[in-house]
């Protein structure tokens, strides 16, 4: 196990609450000044050189997480979830008859919730109509976050048939008590038959989820699950840290405050899982992620092509992602368009013919700056902002008030400032968004609306 603790002079800043950089401006920016007309005339403007890419958000699940954070909520019978998915039909005919000519998707995303949710067939339908109607490339990437625990013979066959290429299993922990504590019990002999599954009909990747600052979890026993993990040699794995917001998410009240790890607690979980993931030959891929390094997340890291966007790292190139399904996101060259994350209001606006757009973010020349300066700090941990700022068209000195604030970090030691390029140790990489924040020129407006840094 990893001997480094959590120092006191970096306690201070792994409490900070901080955007996960997913996007530039974050989220929390987004208003009501964005709607339909935005989107369509943004999505009048792909070139027809451009690929795509498209999210589609389910936001149901057959059983409730008492950690989770998502937009989701739980069915008990299908006819709800069967009129969800003849609207969300409805919903990508829509923006494919909205969308300029384009060279096609080369990425399609299904998460929530749990995309198993859906009837195996309907799921099948789903992504045919959607490589029909986005004219799916070639060796494109279509993943699915998935539920193991209720993950059915038949939708295993079915994401086969759909031609799914990549599967991530919401694992979080292996621990019987822990999983007892969250309300998600899944043995690993289930994950471990699902994966089999899964590969065996055709889906030739598999992602696994870990978290860290689960109630009743010790690095011990992350380390036990990483391990176990590992063995069943997943391609990828992401570890994430739990976010404690019952104010939000009021169904977190089942979680008791003082089953929780504090700060230092925290920390030594995730050392724990990142010396496990390493020992066992998986590369660290930014904040949380990790491949093997054969992978194309592991090849786009040492290359330089890694990007970061709503679903994490990936190394999806395309400029173009569509929003499909209820408070999903979109990012188009002008800005963000996010759809209704009401179901009701959702479908009203699709029933009306209407892109269900409810709100977005216009960007500008400057917003495009500090968001790719953002970019490469989350994913090279290393950035030089002057060339950034002179590729962009910008006074080398457009950035340097920035810069001198993450040189006001190196005394902590959670970076290196060196002229202007600024770059993050690896042993503070954990603590990359803290750096990153100096570039943020909304963060004062909204820090107290994101989950803390570790």
């Amino acid at each position: 196990m990893s001997s480094l603790a959590l120092s006191p002079a970096w306690r201070p800043h792994a409490e900070r609450n901080l955007p996960r950089y997913t996007s530039y401006p974050t989220a929390v920016a987004f208003g009501a000044g964005v709607g339909e007309a935005e989107a369509r005339a943004w999505l009048a403007t792909t070139r027809a050189d451009q690929t795509i890419s498209a999210y589609v958000h389910v936001p149901f699940c057959k059983r409730l997480c008492w950690y989770c954070g998502c937009h989701t909520s739980v069915v008990h019978d299908y006819d709800r979830v069967r009129t969800f998915f003849r609207t969300l039909m409805l919903e990508v005919d829509l923006w494919a008859d909205a969308i300029g000519p384009h060279a096609g998707a080369a990425h399609l995303h299904f998460g929530g919730g749990s995309p198993n949710a859906l009837a195996p067939e309907d799921f099948l339908a789903l992504v045919r109509r959607m490589a029909d109607r986005f004219a799916l490339r070639p060796g494109a990437e279509v993943a699915a976050e998935l539920d193991p625990g209720m993950l059915s013979e038949a939708f295993i066959d079915a994401a086969g048939e759909a031609g799914v290429t990549r599967a991530s299993l919401g694992v979080q922990t292996f621990d019987p008590d822990v999983q007892a504590l969250v309300n998600r019990i899944q043995p690993f002999d289930l994950v471990a038959a699902a994966s089999e599954r899964l590969r065996k009909v055709g889906v030739g990747a598999i992602n696994f989820d870990l978290m860290y600052g689960l109630p009743g979890q010790t690095p011990e026993n992350v380390r036990a699950s990483t391990e176990a993990a590992v063995t069943l040699r997943p391609d990828r794995v992401a570890v994430f840290g739990y976010a404690h917001v019952p104010w939000m998410k009021k169904h977190q009240v089942m979680i008791h405050e003082a089953d929780l790890a504090d700060g230092d607690g925290r920390w030594a979980q995730a050392e724990a899982a990142d010396a496990a993931l390493r020992s066992a030959g998986y590369l660290r891929i930014g904040l949380d992620h990790y491949a093997l390094p054969g992978d194309p997340l592991a090849l786009a890291a040492a290359t330089g092509r890694l990007r970061r966007n709503f679903q994490g790292y990936t190394d999806d190139p395309a400029p173009v992602l569509l929003p499909v399904g209820p408070s999903s996101i979109g990012r188009f060259a002008e800005g963000f368009v996010q759809n209704a994350a009401a179901t009701d209001a959702w479908s009203r606006a699709i029933e009306a013919g209407r892109l269900p757009t409810a709100r977005g973010l216009p960007v500008d020349a400057g917003d495009d700056l500090r968001a790719a300066v953002i970019e490469r700090l989350m994913c090279d941990l290393t950035v030089d902002v002057e060339a950034v700022c002179r590729g962009q068209g910008f006074d080398p000195a457009a950035l340097d008030d920035a810069v001198e604030a993450a040189a006001a970090l190196e005394a902590d030691g959670l970076c290196r400032v060196e002229g202007r390029r600024v770059t993050i140790p690896d042993e503070a990489h954990r603590l990359m968004r803290v750096v990153a924040a100096c570039f943020d020129a909304g963060l004062p407006a909204a820090g107290g609306r994101h989950a803390r840094a570790v």
